[in-house]
């Protein structure tokens, strides 16, 4: 493919913004207002910022490190634990994907029903219906080619960084230092224990930023499609730089325009409940238009990725022939199409039962952390081996980093992601190809099987809830 037709910095950066910033950003001011007072939120967010760093970091060390692998986020657990190793966090990654897309789903009609009550919930008949069509749309779109994708992403992000972009500036206008100061610390000021206090409260606001950060490896993702491979690292910086402003300021302003205790009761979208009683009615009216448009931009977004996830795996030789089988516009049908599938079958079950919707969310939580998990292992052993122990550190802190998230998600969703690891996807596509399991391998593939067993039985009895 010419360099002309393929992903330049601007589009990557695009990619990442738009990925990541989705819906939650939106209901961000109630969710934290209720871990958190303006102070500790202050020092989750320095937390959580230099974790997501030392993600970016790794990722372009590795980038660079083996500029031939454009495999990207998964290869690197390849590279360091072998072709079962990049099947996990390559199959983890391609549903940490689509899951997500059905929260979008629900969240987008939620948003339509502010002007079309038929839509009203999200989760009804007309709902799912036209969640559905999106799905095959966005399908259709990525199908045509996922460089003038990238384009259509850069226009739809600018797009919904405005409502933010207003957002930001009517609560700075109406920001008063006096009560964003006030009780700055939260608990910590009647708390006989001043310092745990303060540490619970950084501890329950970081379960709230992390998830924010979902798709900030999107750049990485792609980097077989840049221009050049520090356009991927330009981009996957500057979209960091970005994303870590703008939820500093979305979260942080309004603390100073409405008391915690009045930003924890506020309704959601807490963000558009905020500016209506500043600036009237047409301020909700203006979130609403841009949540649905962010969580469109985001879908779109989170359509073409999973579908870059299975080709890359079926390159590098861990998924069947099939999945990696490119269209004349050069995307991945299969993997295309087979995603579009899956999330329409469950976008159906939530006609019947919220379990499903539940259960996605849980494992795509899971999911993610554990793609970047095994980031933070391959850093760790390249920093170790090649001696670069400034790479080391960034390694260490990063794995620290996603232990700390996965003991603040739960041990019950890591569980619940054995169930879908599905080694025996792995064993056809190295079986086709003639290539033997190595004994760790199977060992791996059995103790995955088991805790999968484990985990049926778990949830069966209920010491497992997926409701």
């Amino acid at each position: 493919m010419a360099d002309s037709n393929k992903i330049g910095k601007y589009e990557l950066t695009a990619l990442i913004v738009g990925a990541t910033i989705g819906s939650g950003i939106f209901g961000v001011n109630s969710d934290l207002a209720n871990a958190a007072a303006p102070g500790p939120v202050i020092l989750g967010w320095l937390i959580v910022g230099l974790g997501v760093w030392c993600l970016i970091a790794a990722l372009n060390h590795l980038l660079l490190r083996y500029p031939k692998q454009d495999a990207g986020i998964f290869a690197y657990a390849g590279l360091s634990f072998g072709p079962l190793g990049e099947f996990i966090s390559g199959w983890a990654y391609w549903l940490a994907s689509w899951l997500g897309n059905l929260a979008f789903a629900t969240i987008a009609m939620s948003a339509l029903g502010t002007f079309w009550p038929v839509f009203q919930g999200g989760q009804n008949l007309p709902s799912i219906l036209l969640a559905i069509l999106l799905t095959i749309g966005f399908t259709v779109i990525v199908s045509y080619g996922v460089e003038a994708t990238a384009l259509l992403n850069l226009i739809g992000t600018l797009a919904k960084l405005i409502p933010l972009l207003i957002f930001t500036i009517i609560t700075a206008l109406a920001f008063h230092w006096s009560t964003f100061v006030n009780n700055f610390w939260g608990a910590a000021a009647q708390s006989s224990r001043p310092i745990l206090a303060v540490a619970d409260q950084v501890k329950n606001s970081i379960m709230v930023m992390m998830w924010l950060f979902m798709g900030v490896e999107s750049a990485s993702v792609m980097a077989h499609r840049a221009k050049r491979q520090r356009d991927a690292v330009v981009a996957s910086f500057g979209g960091w730089l970005i994303l870590l402003v703008v939820y500093l300021l979305i979260s942080l302003l309004p603390y100073g325009v409405m008391t915690r205790a009045q930003l924890a009761g506020v309704t959601q979208p807490a963000m558009g409940t905020i500016l209506s009683q500043l600036v009237g009615p047409w301020g909700a009216a203006l979130i609403s238009l841009g949540l649905l448009i962010s969580v469109l931009v985001a879908w779109l977004s989170w359509t073409m990725l999973p579908a870059e996830a299975f080709l890359m795996m079926t390159k590098d030789q861990v998924l069947p022939r099939s999945f990696g089988r490119l269209n004349s516009h050069h995307a991945p049908t299969t993997a295309l199409w087979v995603t579009a599938i899956v999330q329409c079958l469950f976008l159906c079950s939530l006609l019947f039962t919220t379990y499903a919707y539940r259960f996605a969310y849980t494992l795509g939580t899971a999911a993610g952390l554990i793609v970047y998990f095994f980031v933070g292992l391959a850093q760790i052993k390249d920093g170790w081996q090649q001696r670069a122990y400034g790479q080391l550190v960034i390694g260490i802190l990063l794995t620290i980093f996603e232990l700390l998230s996965m003991a603040l998600a739960g041990w019950r969703q890591v569980m619940i992601l054995s169930l879908s690891l599905l080694p025996v996807i792995y064993w056809q596509a190295r079986r086709t190809r003639k290539l033997r399991l190595a004994k760790n391998e199977w060992l791996a593939m059995g103790l995955i099987s088991i805790l999968a067993v484990v985990s049926l039985v778990l949830i069966l009895n209920g010491t497992i809830p997926i409701e």
